[in-house]
């Protein structure tokens, strides 16, 4: 038995070696980093931001390829699936792996055990905007003038099972009101039914927004971050009035699960390093993001966290799985 025990450790500390290895000479080819979504997007924009500046620090390309479709998943089916050696990442946003399992009927990936998380790059800013007509000024009001006339105010989301309609659903169930969801196909077309009146309310990025609230179109009454942002360093937060209240959406990167932990690390450690770049900060500031960064550990936590959030809010707003 003590032969078979060595010969075990033996062969585990010559894969160890191996993979470490393998490890120290990674990048050797380009790096792909999967969009699960059409080009142009809020996603599309901070990888765009990222990616040169990786390629500077890894010494190979990093390759934006475009995967839409099914709410994200396509696309992260497709890196669940890939070969587990650094070389195929994955850009997620909230529906991959904290949102869709709840909404949706089946995926083709384990949304949990699926994947291994590498850094938090960044996350939005939602806000909390009125019709101008509203005769309220901040949440408090808000809160009140929804409970002095239940049922007759409607909030806009940009479609069922979106970041909007999640947040909408929080604030909803965290004020113990009564408002009616009312979705839209893409934000656009939420943001016009608000700045024209036909629904009183939306939480929605920032970048959604951000013209019509420097051209006064349009009235804004708190952040859904935990914190003020610097975009907008006026607004309060809406957890001010409701304790504990955030809808943000996350963005960051995950690997297909099983990649080693040394390419993990190494991946982490240069994703960080470019977050901290100033030029790279201060383009992802402008387009009314937090910057973030961290340990793979604390995405996992944040993975954890967010899942659990979003699975009792879609449950208590009875949002049918698709």
């Amino acid at each position: 038995m003590s032969h078979i025990r060595s010969l075990v450790v033996t062969i585990v500390m010559a894969l160890s070696c191996c993979a470490n290895a393998y490890a120290q000479d990674y990048p050797t080819a380009p790096i792909k980093i999967v969009l699960p979504f059409a080009p142009g997007g809020g996603a599309d924009n901070t990888a765009r931001v990222i990616s040169e500046p990786l390629a500077k620090r890894l010494g190979q390309p990093v390759v934006i390829e475009y995967r839409p479709g099914a709410g994200g998943t396509i696309g992260a089916a497709y890196v669940a699936a890939a070969p587990k050696d650094g070389y195929t990442l994955l850009f997620a946003t909230p529906g991959q792996q904290m949102t869709n399992p709840y909404l949706m009927e089946k995926l083709t990936y384990d949304a949990f055990s699926g994947f291994s998380p590498v850094v938090e790059l960044i996350s939005g800013v939602n806000v909390l905007v009125v019709n101008n007509k509203l005769p309220v000024t901040n949440v408090a009001e808000l809160i009140a003038y929804i409970k002095a006339n239940p049922g007759k105010i409607n909030f806009a989301s940009s479609g069922i099972g979106s970041s909007s309609h999640l947040a909408g659903e929080l604030f909803k169930s965290m004020a113990n009101v009564d408002i009616v969801h009312v979705p839209y196909k893409g934000s656009g077309a939420a943001v016009s039914e608000v700045l024209g009146g036909g629904v009183q309310m939306s939480i929605d990025s920032l970048s959604v927004y951000q013209s019509h609230l420097q051209a006064g179109r349009i009235k804004p009454l708190a952040v859904a971050t935990q914190e003020r942002t610097p975009a907008i360093p006026e607004l309060p937060t809406i957890g001010d009035t409701l304790a504990g209240y955030e809808a943000i959406p996350v963005n960051y990167i995950t690997a297909p699960a099983g990649t080693p932990r040394a390419i993990i690390d190494r991946l982490n450690k240069e994703f960080n390093a470019v977050l901290q770049d100033p030029v790279v900060r201060e383009r992802l500031v402008a387009n009314g993001l937090t910057v973030k960064g961290g340990t793979p550990e604390q995405m996992a936590a944040v993975i954890k966290s967010e899942s659990a959030k979003w699975k009792r809010v879609i449950e208590q707003a009875n949002i049918g799985k698709q």
